[in-house]
């Protein structure tokens, strides 16, 4: 049996153990972890390896998100907000949102990733900063055993790319909160309820604009006092760690060699910056 047939068999049978409906499973996003439909008790599971998830860190920040209203997709009511373990896997339940047509707009996101910064604001708990993220990176590109196809001359480059950039950042100074880590399109939905974040397992501590190097340019454009030079900054660092991850051993994102190529390519040729959603748009990457 597969690993992804064994993640869904793994959720049907934790759901029915719960007292949840669950015949049948549509996998909704697959990559370093594996997103679900489960129905008809139309449930949102996320299943990961058990070790290779923080998902209890995730589940104790939702919950406090919900409580203060922050547009975030909820853990499932139905049962314990709790990391269920099942068959060597780490599961969370989640409410399913159907999604809406159409998108929403560059305003509507804006608005609501303001709304989950001031909301994440008044949170007071333990958290990794930005630059963990970045630390796990080099760590990637360091390593020939983690990165094996990385070519030399591409593995000093973004080795000193992600330093230099960590420096930069640090040295301006300016202040952090806590953030979702990334807000690009893919963890948002479009829902009756308006435009809800998920997917808080990379959440982290840092300045506003490292969000921001997430999302599309024209949700930035709408988003108040920006620090326009930090957020380039920031656009840069995510293009180097995300080129980082695609390098990696056992990376199971679509495309992701070739996306990990042409990360290194818009590195090179410098700035405008682009985005991620457009470096996806261009070249094919979900």
């Amino acid at each position: 049996m597969s690993d992804v047939a064994r993640a869904i068999a793994a959720a049907t049978s934790l759901a029915a153990s719960l007292g949840l409906s669950a015949d049948d499973a549509v996998v909704l996003h697959n990559s370093n972890k594996l997103a679900l439909r489960l129905t008809p008790c139309d449930v949102l599971a996320r299943v990961a390896r058990v070790g290779q998830e923080v998902a209890q860190n995730e589940v104790e920040l939702a919950g406090r998100l919900t409580e203060i209203g922050c547009p975030i997709g909820a853990l499932e009511p139905r049962v314990d907000p709790l990391v269920y373990t099942w068959d060597g896997f780490a599961i969370t339940l989640w409410v399913y949102y159907e999604p809406v047509t159409p998108h929403g707009s560059s305003v509507d996101y804006a608005t609501a990733l303001e709304r989950l910064h001031a909301g994440m604001r008044k949170l007071v708990m333990a958290s990794p900063r930005f630059t963990d993220r970045i630390a796990e990176a080099k760590e990637v590109v360091a390593d020939p055993h983690r990165s094996p196809e990385l070519a030399d001359a591409d593995r000093v480059f973004l080795s000193s790319r992600l330093g230099s950039l960590r420096r930069a950042i640090e040295d301006r100074g300016v202040v952090e909160q806590l953030l979702h880590g990334e807000p690009h399109p893919g963890n948002v939905l479009n829902t009756e309820n308006g435009l809800l974040f998920i997917d808080f397992e990379t959440f982290c501590r840092g300045p506003v604009e490292f969000d921001l190097a997430h999302v599309p340019e024209a949700v930035c454009e709408f988003y108040p006092s920006v620090d326009e030079g930090l957020l380039d900054e920031c656009r840069q660092l995510v293009l180097a760690m995300v080129a980082a991850w695609r390098w990696e051993l056992g990376d199971e994102f679509p495309n992701g060699r070739r996306f990990g190529e042409e990360l290194l390519r818009a590195l090179r040729e410098g700035p405008p910056w682009p985005t991620l959603d457009a470096m996806a748009a261009r070249y094919g990457a979900p």
